[in-house]
């Protein structure tokens, strides 16, 4: 028991003034917390969505579900590592030690493509929702630069809102195959089952 102590001990002091190792375990702090964090948002989505639109017995959806929890966590955790470790590399050629934007770019684009080059439906997913993170973060330093102009009296939003529910709608009617699997497994339980009842039981209680 002493010794146990005496080894958190001197793990703490390590830990408290590592020096130079400092980015080696930031990077190994990244890949825990990318961990947790993958598996603390895939879980609870991951659970509900198999449970309200999978079919198959309890065994299958609880492996479903834990297929994409342990994906999502892994990936997370490797790209997290893999940027950290690829950035702080990359610090080591810089003159004054801080990192410059086409840096971050590189280790970005390199921690990216080796975690997230296969496609699959929780990549998939990531991808996608990062796509639209980047669109919107790229339009609001555009507007912050002043390289685009905001009316004031216009509110860009509803008609942003409209424009795509509309598009998206058209795409679902018509081209449905080209959309995301699970936006169109949601889609058809929204607009397609709720055509079809035979009874109080399905029109109210069941959808089918």
């Amino acid at each position: 028991m002493n010794l146990l102590l005496d080894l958190i001990t001197v793990l703490n002091g390590y830990l408290a003034d590592p020096g130079a190792y400092r980015p080696v375990l930031a990077a190994i702090k990244g890949l825990r917390n990318g961990a947790v964090y993958g598996a603390k948002i895939r879980a609870p989505h991951a659970l509900v969505m198999t449970f309200l639109f999978r079919d198959g017995t309890l065994k299958d959806k609880f492996r479903l579900i834990l297929e994409a929890t342990v994906n999502h966590s892994r990936n997370l955790a490797l790209f997290v590592f893999i940027y950290k470790s690829v950035k702080s590399l990359l610090l080591l050629t810089a003159s004054n030690g801080s990192s410059r934007p086409f840096q971050v770019f590189l280790a970005g684009f390199v921690a990216g493509y080796v975690v997230f080059s296969k496609k699959n439906q929780v990549t998939n997913q990531i991808i996608l929702y990062l796509l639209s993170r980047v669109i919107v973060g790229l339009a609001n330093v555009a507007v912050k630069r002043k390289l685009v102009t905001v009316p004031k009296k216009v509110e860009t939003f509803r008609w942003i809102a409209a424009v795509i529910w509309g598009i998206l709608m058209v795409l679902f009617e018509y081209e449905r195959t080209s959309l995301q699997d699970s936006l169109v497994s949601s889609m058809t339980y929204l607009y397609d089952d709720s055509d079809y009842w035979t009874n109080l039981k399905d029109f109210l209680w069941h959808n089918k």
